[in-house]
């Protein structure tokens, strides 16, 4: 039989032959408390409920498991050795309706994926949770594993006394015997499925809401996470934000929440940022904050809450029918969970966060050589895997922004209120959406669709203008531009601003705005024919559309010497972003931006962006520059930071940021002694709290820097000996200046599988240091000849942190890029999932190199 790799053309043929009326299933997860072999598997034994439309036929069931015990089809025992090949359970000679029992014993995980398993270091308690996506339901219970054969689920879990026991559905009376039982959920599909099980911290609230029939909706809400984490915990502003968001939903989508509880669990070692089982949500528990952090990560928590709660709407009540259609559910939940962060709560800024940061992520990725249109073509499990990407989610995002524009906000929105009505608890493609959104709209979205949704890239706007002799234009157009290998034009809705320093103070500000559709090559602005001449021309102002910004000279030279002075938040995060842009491609020397981050972003008043700016500034700092260059711009950028530092207001979320950046760019003897003086109480900056968290950041670039040994590391983990401190230790081991220290790291990588996913992300975080190339060198073939060997025998998940995160990027020299393309080139037969993350990487060093030589001529 086929492998552990479901395609698509297999899932097709399945769902036309089968429906599925029901599940039961039942998990044994008393051993989870157990020591050794007695605590890697568990009981799970499942009935499964289905038709087939042609009585004879033969199919086969989804389970990935060490062993079946037994399998029974219609009353028939079948010999589980001749049936079950480890991925899939053989069934054949289907009747009409069928009754499928598998008995299994399932393997606990360790990297997040299937049912995970963790052991609190700090008080020996074993936690528990599931997840699925896309395709890992199938390692807790046997099933049906594809999206469009939703059914009934109804769990029961045998637990140990005291724990606290979670699934989609509402708890059944009181546990018997330590096995609690979970009401029948609503059709859904089984990678949102959920189970959580532990001594978990959990908190209560009811949301109520008049509906407009006037029926009163009463949603019991629960919020819980760690015991260990209990004293960080604030489910007041968790619960604030939930409310918020079933407001909002509510009145907007005129569909009443259908999965009767909402429970949000924040679990530890979490492999992505959350997961939109309904009725149990599940988030990364790095969401409850152990010490203190800016505004920005409130509201990138508030925003993943958001999120997830949209997928209960768009994913979970109507779900695509194959991953092809991911976009269908992520997004939208992308755009919903910024719209409603905007208008339902204090995240009123939420717009300029997508504009610089989720945005970035998708332009980032519609330029790698994997980009993809929106909807994608997903041949099976593992091309789904890697989509969950930034075309599917920002990019997505940004252009049903502009959709709404085009449409209007009214018909979108009811053009969502007819599909949820029609779908629900079904499943659609793409044409099932547009032609609601034609309906309400009265508009023909074919042509809308095959340029924004059905091909890939980005374009460039740039505008273009000339005046007159008093200096008035008269004529201002935009080229738009496209990459030879995506030559698409496409039509977008743009504003465009023109600036100039009218007051004093210096202050850019927009004096005159047109708003109007570009499409092909050129198109001229005529509203502002006639205009005085602007300092600075911004194409895209007020973020309508999704596309690279470029500047004509007068208004490049103008943000060279004013970018600070721009005076409305999101015009100026446009240009920051732009800016960044220009950098990526090559068409400004990375000096040149760094030099506009240590003039300019001192000035920033939103912390988001600020954030975004160090980590943008770091990243150049280590891939863009010219090697010649980069101790110079290293010692520039610490003074630089820690003189914002000393200047930012005490306490402040900005002072934290400029702290944490200082430490991440600091190497001279006299940044390292002020860090190890703020870890030990002998410096001080007024207002900055040294809390444990901060206390990690400080010494991850102490131990790079060989200014902190093992002996520190370890006095540091008495003081944190948690999770989060484990984590931080292992990072800050792996980081320190030893090749023995680095054939260690690597060899607890690629040749153990021992390490649970949350240590290998940290091993290979502190591996890969940009400090220590010379130490890291050796690694680069060693890299080329295991991928393969580790993809194969690895989970994906860990497969994919080890391909992208021990690619040699900092071995940033043409030997490298051609020991890429010699890899490429001699394994055309490897799995398409990991050739594309090799290529995707390879392309990212490309364009290292590239900023490099642009950087190297500006010193010329």
């Amino acid at each position: 039989m086929p492998g552990e790799n479901l395609t698509r053309d297999e899932a097709r043929e399945r769902a036309a032959l089968l429906s599925v009326d029901g599940y039961d299933v039942a998990l044994d997860l008393r051993s989870a408390v157990l020591e050794g072999e007695a605590a890697r598997t568990f009981r799970s034994r499942t009935t499964l409920r289905f038709r087939c439309a042609e009585p004879g036929a033969a199919t086969f069931a989804d389970l990935v498991a060490p062993a079946v015990t037994a399998v029974t089809l219609n009353g028939r025992e079948l010999d589980p050795a001749e049936v079950f090949d480890g991925t899939r359970v053989a069934l054949a000679d289907l009747a009409a309706e069928n009754t499928l029992v598998v008995d299994a014993q399932c393997a606990y995980s360790r990297t997040g994926e299937g049912l995970h398993r963790f052991v609190d270091p700090e008080d020996g308690e074993v936690y528990l949770y599931t997840q699925y996506e896309p395709a890992d339901a199938r390692r807790v219970f046997a099933n049906f594993e594809q999206p469009d054969l939703k059914a009934p689920f109804r769990f029961e879990v045998t637990a140990p006394d005291g724990w606290v026991v979670l699934s989609n559905g509402a708890q059944e009376g009181e546990p018997a015997a330590g096995t609690y039982r979970f009401a029948e959920t609503r059709p859904i599909s089984t990678y949102i499925t959920a189970v959580v099980a532990g001594p978990y911290h959990y908190v209560s609230d009811t949301y109520r809401r008049t509906l407009a029939d006037g029926t009163e909706l009463e949603i019991p809400l629960g919020a819980l996470c760690r015991k260990g984490l209990s004293r960080h915990f604030d489910p007041a502003d968790i619960f604030t934000v939930t409310k918020q968001g079933l407001d909002f939903f509510h009145e907007h989508f005129d569909y009443p929440y259908p999965f009767g509880k909402y429970d949000q669990a924040f679990v530890p070692e979490y492999n992505i940022g959350a997961m939109e089982n309904p009725g149990c949500v599940t988030f990364r528990e790095e969401f409850v904050f152990r010490g203190k952090v800016t505004e920005a990560s409130y509201e990138r928590r508030a925003n993943v809450i958001l999120h997830e709660m949209a997928h209960m709407w768009f994913g979970d009540l109507v779900t695509m029918r194959w991953w092809d259609d991911l976009w269908l559910k992520e997004s939208f939940a992308d755009f919903m969970g910024a719209l409603s962060l905007v208008e339902a709560t204090r995240f009123t800024n939420g717009w300029i966060t997508f504009a610089n940061g989720r945005k970035a992520w998708a332009y980032r990725a519609d330029q790698l050589p994997s980009t993809h249109p929106v909807t994608a073509d997903i041949r099976d499990l593992e091309d789904a895997k890697l989509n969950f990407d930034g075309i599917t989610y920002a990019k997505g995002a940004a252009v049903l922004k502009q959709l709404v524009a085009y449409v209007g906000r009214d018909a979108f929105l009811e053009g969502a209120r007819r599909y949820f009505k029609r779908h629900a608890y079904g499943n659609t493609r793409l044409t099932d959406l547009l032609s609601v959104l034609e309906e309400t709209s009265g508009r023909d979205l074919a042509t809308w669709s095959r340029a924004w949704l059905e091909t890939a890239g980005v374009n460039a706007l740039t505008p273009q203008a000339t005046y007159d002799a008093e200096g008035r234009i008269t004529e201002l157009s935009i080229l738009q531009e496209a990459a030879p290998e995506r030559p698409e034009l496409r039509p977008h809705r743009v504003a465009v601003g023109l600036y100039r320093r009218e007051n004093a103070d210096g202050a850019l500000v927009r004096y005159a705005r047109a708003e109007l559709d570009v499409s092909g090559p050129r198109t001229v602005v005529t509203e502002l024919t006639g205009a005085d001449r602007p300092e600075l021309i911004l194409v895209n102002d007020d973020d309508l559309t999704y596309c690279k910004v470029r500047f004509d000279e007068r208004s490049l030279a103008t943000l060279r010497g004013h970018l600070g002075e721009i005076t409305e938040p999101l015009s100026r995060a446009l240009c920051w972003s732009a800016v960044w842009g220009l950098t990526r491609d090559g068409l400004m020397p990375a000096r040149d931006y760094l030099d506009l981050v240590l003039r300019f972003a001192g000035r920033e008043s939103d912390i988001g962006v600020l954030q975004s700016l160090h980590a943008q500034a770091g990243y150049a700092l280590a891939h863009y520059t010219a090697p010649e260059h980069r101790d110079l711009a290293a010692r520039e950028l610490a003074q630089g930071a820690l003189h914002e530092l000393r200047l930012a207001e005490p306490g402040s979320g900005h002072q934290l940021s400029w702290a944490r950046f200082f430490a991440s760019v600091a190497t001279t003897a006299a940044d390292l002694q002020l860090l190890q003086g703020l870890l030990d109480g002998t410096a001080k900056i007024d207002g900055l709290d040294v809390d444990q968290e901060l206390r990690w950041t400080f010494l991850e670039p102490l131990t790079a820097h060989g200014a902190a040994d093992q002996a520190a590391l370890d006095a540091e983990l008495r003081r944190d000996d948690t999770a989060s401190g484990r984590r931080h230790h292992v990072r800050c081991l792996a980081a320190r200046p030893s090749a023995e220290v680095k054939a260690r790291a690597w060899a607890d990588v690629v040749e153990s599988d021992e390490l649970s996913n949350a240590l290998v992300e940290a091993t290979i975080s502190g591996f890969a240091q940009g400090s220590q190339r010379e130490l890291t060198a050796p690694y680069a073939p060693k890299y080329f000849a295991a991928v393969e060997r580790v993809w194969r025998e690895r989970s994906i998940e860990i497969g994919m942190a080890v391909v992208r995160g021990l690619f040699p990027a900092h071995q940033d020299r043409q030997e490298t890029l051609d020991a890429a393309d010699a890899w490429l080139s001699g394994h055309p037969d490897a799995p398409p999932a990991l050739r594309r993350l090799v290529s995707e990487a390879r392309d990212d060093l490309a364009r290292a190199l590239r900023a490099q030589s642009c950087d190297a001529q500006a010193a010329r």
